[in-house]
């Protein structure tokens, strides 16, 4: 392809809409998913989360192995194959002569991709920096904010152990005092969630650290309300969202925090290794970015990607990823799998021995459930289910929560959960009669 053509190419990829001719998602499935859409589009979104001939559909989108049933979803997300064939189709053209097709091609295509990720957060692009995880967006900030000695944050001892980390760190460091409150989740009352953190709070908290979903049992928290209570008592909120962005259907706005930080390779399907850092156009300049910059106090979103070569394929590639997601709807997605949750967790529920350490209710979980069994450990259960079963999962040991953490996707198919709630119940079964 001409040099011409490529610069073309890259330039109006990163621009195309979930149909658009120039996307590689339209050219893949735009003709089979807008039959598939038409098909359920008189029904409401439940019930084209229990329709399996739509899924199917999705679910072909997607290269995973038939080797294993990976439920640990929640770590990371396999992209879609046209997602892949983006990034490839990128670092074939960068190793072409990487110091122009990087610097002068490829990185033009981050301003159009900053817009896109705004309109999906419901943001401005001037408050969206593009990164690599959510540990990196959260640590830019947790490390930026002007805190002193003495000052004061408010998080949870099942946050993310990255996070509790960055504050531990700067507790040594800065010498600020770090409160953690607790819950013996699942917690089905919002009034109650809000009253813990409130009780934790004192007239030096400056920092209120509240994660949207918990990684470990799928808790979703009140955080517009735990927000609202915060800055009434002159706090500012930051929020991880690693497990709510591509799942949950809202605009980070709607939270009404501060600083957001998330995961673009988890439930949007992203490249492996892509993330999003949101803040509140009116708090960029007083945060210093993690690595240097010209001008650390400048009010541009843009300091926080000060971070020398970087890949620029991958960053390319969320794109498509977005295309893949809008094509399905949000909300749709977000009811599909808060019924692929419900539908193993019902069953296995109702199994001598068997635990569960997730709510059932949509407007405290979704996508992960968290479940043990009464005569194993997590590590062993995780072990006998994939050495017997070829199910790969991921264990919690946090603050007392022993359990399984399970995390289906659009991908997973009936059969396979059939298949796991089988797998419990046979081993709830050796080890409980």
């Amino acid at each position: 392809m001409p040099i011409q053509n490529r610069r073309s190419f890259l330039k109006l990829s990163a621009l195309a809409g979930a149909f658009s001719t120039n996307s590689l998602f339209h050219q893949a499935h735009a003709e089979e998913w807008q039959a598939a859409a038409r098909a359920v589009s008189h029904m409401d979104v439940k019930e084209v989360a229990q329709n399996e001939d739509y899924w199917s559909v999705i679910q072909r989108g997607f290269s995973v192995s038939p080797q294993i049933m990976n439920l640990n979803n929640g770590g990371v997300s396999p992209s879609p194959i046209v997602v892949q064939e983006a990034v490839a189709r990128y670092n074939q053209l960068t190793n072409e002569g990487p110091s122009y097709f990087m610097w002068q091609i490829l990185d033009e295509g981050r301003e159009p991709l900053r817009a896109k990720l705004a309109r999906l957060a419901g943001t401005s692009p001037e408050e969206i920096a593009i990164d690599r995880n959510t540990t990196e967006a959260l640590n830019t900030i947790i490390y930026g904010l002007p805190l002193k000695a003495g000052d004061e944050v408010v998080g949870c001892k099942y946050d993310y152990g990255h996070m509790m980390e960055a504050y531990k760190q700067r507790q040594e460091r800065d010498g600020i005092v770090y409160r953690q409150v607790s819950f013996n989740f699942p917690v089905e009352d919002v009034d109650a969630i809000v009253k813990t953190y409130q009780q934790a709070m004192t007239p030096k908290t400056k920092i209120v650290h509240v994660t949207h979903v918990m990684n470990s049992m799928g808790q979703i928290m009140p955080v517009q309300r735990i927000a609202d209570m915060a800055h009434a008592h002159g706090a500012e909120v930051i929020v991880d969202g690693a497990h709510s962005f591509g799942v949950l259907d809202f605009k980070v706005p709607d939270l009404h925090c501060d600083y957001y930080g998330t995961s673009l390779h988890k439930f949007l399907c992203a490249p492996i290794g892509t993330g999003m850092m949101w803040v509140k156009r009116e708090k960029i300049a007083q945060l210093w970015p993690l690595l240097c910059a010209a001008d650390p106090h400048s009010p541009d979103i843009r300091k926080f990607e000060d971070i020398g070569t970087r890949s620029f394929p991958l960053e390319q590639g969320i794109g498509e990823a977005i295309n893949f997601h809008e094509a399905m709807g949000t909300r749709r997605k977000q009811e599909r799998l808060f019924y692929l949750k419900t539908y193993w967790s019902t069953r296995v529920q109702e199994m001598k021995g068997v635990k569960l350490h997730t709510s059932a209710k949509p407007e405290f979980s979704c996508a992960i459930g968290s479940v043990s069994v009464e005569g194993y450990t997590p590590a062993e259960l995780l072990d006998v289910l994939f050495q017997r079963y070829k199910i790969h999962s991921k264990t919690v040991n946090l603050d007392g929560l022993k359990c399984l953490r399970v995390t289906p996707h659009v991908y997973t198919p009936i059969a396979d959960l059939d298949r796991f709630v089988n797998a419990i119940g046979e081993l709830a079964a050796e080890k409980n009669g």
